[in-house]
């Protein structure tokens, strides 16, 4: 099978590094591809820095009018292959084909607002601060910047960053997962065809090496990544030792609270949703779902919404989730639910190694419910990314804020109610950056940052919106006097 080939200064390159791994289908550990991984792959940094460098010049230079209307090209062609990236998708990355084309058409809406830029760029103006002076503050591109994206959504999550930076007058590299390489491919494909300069966007495979090689080159100026909160650390840590400017999106624990007077129904289909969809691999899931009070309807309704989810491949329609990415992560998912029945957790329904007909070698789990976990206990606090609930009854909206606010993470928390005193308390005092008020994914729309605190996020600024483009823009304020006849009348 043909090397995955890296796409440098506007050409399809061969990588210089010979090692390779495999791509795999995670619903039939199929090969559907071969990706270059090793420390070779620097060279390749090296080539796609000195491409993105030699095209910034220029770009910089091109009118934000113009730096946009590529963008423009680039939605349409997004919009008219759809559905063959979101098939990609969930070939390589496992989650259903409802699923792949709703984060292509997330993807899309960025590029929607990045057309934008022009009116995002505006710059502030004083007119005669000082008789005969005048201030103002103009926004300029960084240079070479790039993003190290993860595998749970290979289609979307670069376009968090990969609009707004051209759009800004940046260039850009992406280093793709190399457990999902191929939907970038796809994109670079349409990518090809808009009428950039070439080196303005550049895709460059591999692994650590790679990353490593980004995080120390010189000419780069930027890092976006979205990852564990270990490598988040990591890499916020090395690229500001470096002098980068970093956002960094780490993992979470999102909970979710169901007061007495919240809608049955439709809370747990939200719900289940929220916790089972991607199978779980999304760092906006739902995890610790917690009821205040006894509700022991909704548990029994959640057991029942959990329990007839269809699991499979996920091109098959009528499959509601798709497996987890490798076997590795399965095994991890299981050893939690295992560590949580040590804790003195109980299993309500019980997922592990399920028998998918035709894909019996699939990474696949099916939804698992625990109850009964130790508030202080290492599966409570751990991001499990698969499709586990873990079901915890407290008293009080005050236990569950106290209880939410204890832990590492903030990424999201929602609420479930009819009573708006308590969503306005709990939004106000849940110490999260994206909060849900009767939502269980609380996904910010384009137009705004995707948030995220405490463990979360390493960085000031984050992705999408105007945080993208203050991320990828820096300020310079010019005063002058102009001119000297017009300052001699005063």
């Amino acid at each position: 099978m043909e090397v995955l080939a890296n796409y440098i200064g506007g050409t399809w390159t061969k990588s210089k590094e010979e090692n390779t791994v495999a791509v795999i289908n995670p619903a039939s550990q199929e090969v559907i591809g071969t990706v270059p991984l090793g420390s070779h792959t620097s060279a390749d940094v090296a080539s796609a820095v000195a491409a993105a460098a030699g095209a910034f010049a220029a770009w910089r230079e091109v009118p934000v009018m113009k730096r946009v209307q590529p963008l423009y090209k680039l939605k349409q062609l997004l919009e008219a292959n759809a559905e063959e990236i979101a098939r990609t998708i969930t070939l390589e990355c496992g989650k259903t084909l409802a699923e792949s084309r709703g984060e292509i058409q997330r993807a899309i809406e960025n590029v929607e607002v990045a057309c934008g830029m022009p009116v995002l760029m505006q710059s502030e103006f004083s007119e005669n601060i000082a008789p005969g002076i005048d201030e103002f503050m103009i926004r300029q591109p960084l240079g070479v910047c790039a993003c190290i994206a993860p595998f749970n959504f290979p289609g979307m999550i670069p376009f968090w960053f990969l609009p707004y930076a051209i759009a800004c007058g940046n260039t850009f590299i992406i280093k793709p997962s190399e457990k999902v390489p191929l939907t970038m491919l796809k994109v670079f494909e349409l990518i090809d065809q808009l009428d950039l300069p070439e080196g303005v966007i550049n895709l460059v495979h591999g692994g650590k090496e790679t990353v490593d090689a980004l995080l120390e080159h010189p000419d780069v100026k930027a890092i976006s990544f979205v990852g564990s909160t270990q490598i988040a650390r990591y890499i916020y840590a090395k690229g500001a030792a470096n002098g980068k400017r970093v956002q960094a999106q780490g993992g979470a624990k999102n909970p979710v609270v169901v007061l007495p007077d919240a809608d049955l129904d439709i809370s747990v289909k939200i719900i289940t949703d929220s916790v089972f969809g991607c199978a779980g691999q999304r760092c906006l899931a739902a995890s610790n779902i917690i009821t205040v009070g006894d509700q022991g309807a909704i548990k029994d309704a959640l057991y029942e919404s959990a329990k007839s989810r269809t699991t499979g491949f996920g091109l098959d329609e009528s499959v509601e989730m798709g497996p987890v990415i490798t076997p590795d992560s399965r095994s991890r998912i299981e050893h939690l639910i295992d560590k949580g029945i040590q804790e003195g957790g109980r299993v309500l329904l019980d997922g592990r190694k399920p028998a998918i007909s035709g894909f019996e070698q699939g990474n696949f789990i099916r939804p698992t419910i625990l109850e009964g976990l130790p508030l202080d206990g290492e599966v409570i606090r751990t991001e499990i990314f698969g499709p586990v609930m873990s079901l915890i009854e407290l008293g009080t909206v005050d236990e569950a804020l106290t209880f939410i606010n204890s832990g590492r993470y903030g990424n999201m928390a929602c609420l479930f109610t009819s009573s708006g005193a308590n969503a306005r308390k709990f939004r106000s005092q849940a110490m999260a950056g994206n909060i849900g008020i009767n939502i269980g994914v609380a996904a910010p729309m384009a137009q705004f940052p995707f948030s995220g605190w405490n463990e979360s996020f390493f960085g000031d600024l984050h992705g999408q919106g105007r945080h993208a483009v203050e991320f990828f823009t820096q300020t310079k304020v010019v005063v002058e006097r102009w001119p000297k006849e017009w300052s001699r009348k005063f």
